[in-house]
């Protein structure tokens, strides 16, 4: 009798903790990426009042079974349908990401992992992507800067908006294309201005420049002949630049093939060209000559004595044309020293033996900087043009100071290639087509968004219509994914059962599955089956407390027997 109290009993609670299941099942209904539990039922133990017996080929008599007495119910497991994928929901929030597949993704609270399937992200005031309802970071690999390619290592914070990640840094134009019909019959070829193009190319640091080439008739009509001239180079002001010591060297040839060199390695001592890059010159003849590379050619004689001199070492846009070989190609060198601090050699004479070399540095910005130097003053100076070497000097020396400044004009352009094979002289009604469009190049471009892909790729772009690879999201997959122990604020910890997590994550589509931006995984609770539960659930906890009431009567009656 007391047995089947206590059975009742154990029956209430079970059947209490079951509708606690069912409850916070309900209760989660709308918590993203929710995974629903179920409980199931197991006898808690029973009384063995006669154990079985086998069979007695002696006696005949047959075995019989045991006799035992259960003593109640418990909650045998609560599993969570982990697996088991939910509903999308649309939210427009780039950063809002759904997993499909049984992967989880990786959060981190700065000293342990956790795991989630609530893809709620933001970006927090660090630049790190991080899960909205905890701020915890999401963690992902990074980018190797040598490949630029993602560096599956251990997992990291995912820094997004980083410094160095919100511009892209701009380039050089050195490739560009003119091409289309060129008509013979076209007003603007046969006049006196001809047909002008346009190219926009950038510099290194990314400021813009157009520049306006003439495409004119220069020889007898029907023989397809014509001239190429650049007839303006503007900045991105529209300011005109100087192209006056630029030279292509009146060439012209059918089809525009032309084939010009602008070299500008030179170097201006107080306004006056010294040596180009390219050819030779006696040194005799010469005097205070640097070459292109900053080396000091030693001077010749007749200098004039001064205890103090004051230059200024500029580097000019120095250039010369050539013809070329037939070519579809122009090479439009704009070259110049770049924007580095150069490197000046002074020789020292001291008497009438050189005392060897010392290098001096003058700065790129044009701030002056002082030079220490002899001078001979009151004698004749002997110098063999041959070993470009001092023979014999007399007199007395004074120091000389030379005060120098080194500053460059558009040391930030770069070669640019013009590739003229698309150009054609069809008949084309007397309109020509043609024009000119730059290959690369670009201005310094800001970031206007990120996005995020299938495979977790993380993507900024630029409003200079360029892009760059951020990182990757990580993801990590368990054996047993229902093994995992709930932390609570939709977070998950590896248990022994569930397997470990082994810090690096895997590629989410190793697995078959996918991430969707834009959207959230919706709780997987069922209500139809939520309810049918709740109303089994009741009749059995109903029929446990008849158990009780009956019992309690059959214990009354028994109680009534010595009346």
């Amino acid at each position: 009798m007391m047995r089947s109290l206590y059975s009742g009993v154990a029956g209430l609670k079970t059947h209490q903790t079951r509708m606690d299941v069912i409850g916070n099942n309900i209760a989660n209904v709308n918590t993203t990426a929710y995974k629903s539990s179920s409980m199931t039922f197991s006898e808690l133990m029973s009384q063995t009042t006669q154990k079985a017996s086998g069979a007695n080929a002696t006696t005949g008599v047959g075995g019989t079974n045991a006799k035992q007495i259960g003593l109640g119910v418990k909650a045998g497991a609560i599993n969570t349908a982990i697996t088991t994928q939910g509903s999308a929901q649309s939210t427009g929030n780039p950063f809002d990401i759904m997993i499909t597949g049984d992967n989880f993704f990786v959060v981190s609270n700065g000293s342990e992992n956790f795991f989630t399937r609530d893809g709620s992200f933001y970006v927090d005031g660090a630049g790190n992507l991080a899960m909205t309802s905890t701020g915890y970071n999401v963690m992902g690999w990074g980018v190797d800067k040598t490949t630029g390619n993602i560096k599956q290592d251990t997992v990291t914070a995912l820094r997004i908006m980083s410094t160095a990640n919100m511009t892209y840094p701009p380039e050089a134009t050195t490739q560009a294309n003119i091409s289309g019909i060129l008509d013979e019959n076209d007003k603007d070829v046969t006049s006196a201005n001809g047909k002008t193009v346009n190219l926009n190319f950038f510099d290194a640091r990314g400021y813009s420049y157009t520049a306006k080439f003439t495409f004119k008739q220069s020889g007898e009509p029907n023989t397809n002949v014509y001239s190429m001239e650049l007839t303006k180079l503007l900045d991105s002001t529209g300011a005109e630049i100087d192209i006056s010591a630029l030279d292509f060297g009146n060439r012209t040839q059918q089809k525009m093939e032309t084939k010009v060199t602008l070299n500008t390695d030179a170097y201006k001592w107080d306004g006056t060209m010294l040596k180009t890059k390219d050819g030779t010159k006696d040194i005799a003849d010469l005097t205070k000559i640097f070459n292109a590379d900053g080396s000091l050619i030693d001077t010749s004689n007749n200098a004039t004595a001064a205890k103090e001199q004051q230059e200024a070492l500029d580097a000019i846009a120095a250039a010369y044309g050539y013809e070329g070989s037939t070519n579809e190609f122009l090479n439009l060198y704009i070259t110049s020293p770049t924007d580095t601090t150069q490197q000046l050699t002074m020789q020292q004479l001291l008497g009438n033996m050189r005392s060897g070399t010392g290098d001096q540095l003058l700065p790129a910005d044009g701030s002056a900087i002082t030079m220490e130097g002899r001078y001979f003053e009151g004698t004749t100076v002997v110098f063999n043009k041959d070993t470009a070497k001092l023979e014999s000097v007399g007199g007395s020396t004074t120091n000389l100071g030379i005060n120098a400044a080194f500053s460059q004009l558009g040391g930030n352009f770069s070669d640019i290639t013009i590739d003229l094979s698309e150009c054609t002289n069809y008949d084309n009604k007397g309109t020509s087509t043609i024009g000119a469009t730059s290959g690369d190049g670009r201005r310094l471009g800001d970031m206007i968004g990120v996005s995020i892909q299938k495979d977790g790729m993380i993507y900024a772009s630029y409003d200079n219509g360029m892009t760059k690879l951020l990182g990757q999201i990580a993801t990590a997959a368990f054996a047993n994914a229902s093994g995992l122990e709930k932390e609570g604020d939709n977070l998950y910890s590896a248990t022994l059962n569930s397997g470990e997590f082994d810090g690096i994550g895997v590629d989410i589509t190793a697995g078959g599955g996918y991430m969707s931006t834009g959207q959230l995984e919706m709780s997987n609770v069922d209500l139809s089956s939520e309810f049918t539960e709740m109303i089994t659930t009741q009749r059995g906890f109903q029929a446990n407390s008849r158990i009780i009431t009956v019992s309690d009567t059959l214990l009354e009656e028994l109680t009534n027997l010595k009346r």
